[in-house]
């Protein structure tokens, strides 16, 4: 009995060893995949980041979509073989997926060299004015409710030209009353 158990325990343990070696090769957190972490490229090197914090690497990682990254040189080997080179601030998250941080960098991982490196992506500004007040929230509700509203009777109405106009009358229906209230509609819309 002490034969046997003794074999076993030990192909047990060193099957255990593997395994942890194997998973400290492929890199920390590789198998992780928290939405917060992301690979990125920092001061021309690639680090690990986790809830907003960077931390140095020491091997190359290899994803679980076969996405392979090269900590040093920033490359990134996709599953089909298609390769890239991330640049300052581009990361790769944990699906495989490559965000660029500039239109240059994604140009050129695109092979278009026309963008220029000084190209930005242009930040998103909210032209309306911030509401100052709960009535002025409460205004914008009431406008916002009354298009509702006059969305649904433009829905209503137009499912009434369409019944009228799929029966199989011999002589064309009608719908120029339908047809002015729906221009009515559209101009209470804008």
């Amino acid at each position: 009995m002490k034969r046997i158990l003794l074999p076993a325990a030990a192909l047990f343990a060193s099957l255990a060893l593997a395994s942890t070696a194997t998973a400290q090769t492929a890199t920390p957190a590789a198998a992780t995949s928290a939405s917060s972490e992301r690979y990125l490229m920092q001061n021309g090197q690639v680090v690990l980041m986790q809830g907003g914090r960077p931390s140095a690497i020491s091997k190359n990682v290899v994803l679980r979509n076969g996405t392979k990254i090269n900590y040093k040189s920033g490359i990134v080997e996709l599953p089909g073989g298609k390769m890239t080179t991330l640049k300052e601030g581009d990361y790769v998250r944990p699906d495989g997926g490559i965000v660029f941080a500039t239109p240059s960098s994604a140009a050129q991982a695109r092979g278009d060299n026309s963008v220029p490196t000084s190209a930005q992506f242009d930040k998103y500004v909210d032209t309306r004015p911030a509401p100052n007040s709960s009535a002025d929230v409460e205004a914008r509700l009431t406008v916002l409710n009354n298009k509702i509203t006059l969305m649904g009777e433009k829905i209503q109405l137009l499912n009434q030209k369409i019944s009228l106009l799929s029966t199989n009358a011999q002589r064309p229906t009608d719908t120029s009353q339908l047809d002015q209230q729906i221009k009515d509609l559209d101009a209470k819309l804008k």
